[in-house]
């Protein structure tokens, strides 16, 4: 083989292609075949539902992406997102002010992502152990605050999730997931704090030589992903109407996924919003397709875990080819 045919297949290799289009492919390719042969997949309202459903799950991606990107995991996000959800639902019932609701859902998930990262940090805990003692901590808790029992009759809290913009029709929560796009963008992308996102997931001993302090870098990290995750809660629960404790269930493998499929590598050091934001979208595409052909729950559960295989083989496939 001559080195220009080499050369030639080195340039347009398949790693190269999924490392830069793959995500994009793959979602353009899902949203066709479910035009063409998903029933009512089209129709105007199934597609604003998609939209709707996607929020709560986009705004967790979000957040863990910097964690994953630093090569760190939450499986917390499911549990915490129910218990900032609930306290956010109790003070709006209590006070009847959406800004003070609002408040003390972000101001518990702002304590539980102190609170991982502090822990993580300080006594160097595998984020996983730490997070899923979070998990449980977080599913208690929020059962003792509720008594186990939904909380309801919440006034105009449900605008938050259900409503639209003044004369649009565009709703409050995609104003909401677009802005903290953008913020999740800025913080990654033009900041030194994004600059040192990289550095330590790529190389977390060649980060510390050159003078970052990683811990803190996690510590932020994982205080923004708790933001998000309280952020969640709200819109989730305003769309329920109701502050519900046995909700969130899950949503922290529906929000890995998302991450993964949108070209986040699990071992660190790579990965954007914009990928996590359309890995968002197919997960949202094929939930909703699964729904629309009434496919079982537990066939849906065994899809989604042989997506997050499939991206996690591509992931290490890529990095492998492109080494």
């Amino acid at each position: 083989m001559s080195a220009t045919t080499q050369a030639a297949r080195k340039q347009f290799s398949f790693a190269e292609f999924h490392a830069k289009y793959g995500t994009i492919a793959i979602f353009a390719v899902i949203f066709i075949v479910s035009l063409l042969f998903v029933p009512n997949f089209s129709r105007a309202t199934n597609q604003m539902n998609v939209i709707r459903q996607m929020v709560v799950v986009t705004l967790l991606a979000f957040g863990v992406t910097f964690v994953i990107i630093l090569g760190h995991i939450d499986v917390s996000l499911g549990s915490v997102l129910a218990l900032c959800g609930c306290v956010a639902a109790a003070a709006m019932k209590a006070t009847g002010s959406v800004p003070l609701a609002v408040g003390a859902g972000l101001g518990v998930g702002l304590i539980s992502g102190t609170i991982n990262g502090a822990i993580i940090t300080k006594f160097g805990i595998p984020a996983f152990i730490m997070t899923l003692a979070m998990t449980t901590v977080a599913r208690g808790s929020v059962l003792i605050f509720t008594g186990g029992r939904p909380i309801t009759n919440l006034g105009n809290f449900e605008e938050i999730g259900n409503g639209n913009i003044a004369g649009t029709p565009i709703p409050y929560s995609i104003l909401i997931l677009a802005l903290f796009m953008v913020v999740s963008w800025i913080l990654l992308n033009r900041t030194k704090y994004g600059r040192y996102v990289y550095a330590v997931g790529g190389n977390q001993q060649a980060a510390i030589a050159s003078g970052i302090d990683a811990n803190a870098v996690v510590r932020r990290s994982f205080l923004y992903n708790g933001l998000l995750c309280g952020l969640a809660g709200v819109v989730l629960m305003s769309r329920m109407d109701s502050g519900q404790p046995a909700a969130g269930i899950g949503y922290e493998f529906d929000a890995i996924t998302a991450v993964v499929v949108g070209g986040t590598s699990l071992s660190g050091g790579r990965g954007t919003i914009v990928g996590t934001l359309i890995g968002s979208m197919i997960i949202a595409v094929i939930n909703n397709d699964l729904n629309l052909l009434n496919v079982h729950s537990y066939w849906q559960q065994i899809a989604k875990g042989l997506i997050i295989l499939v991206a996690v083989t591509l992931d290490v496939y890529t990095k492998r080819a492109r080494t």
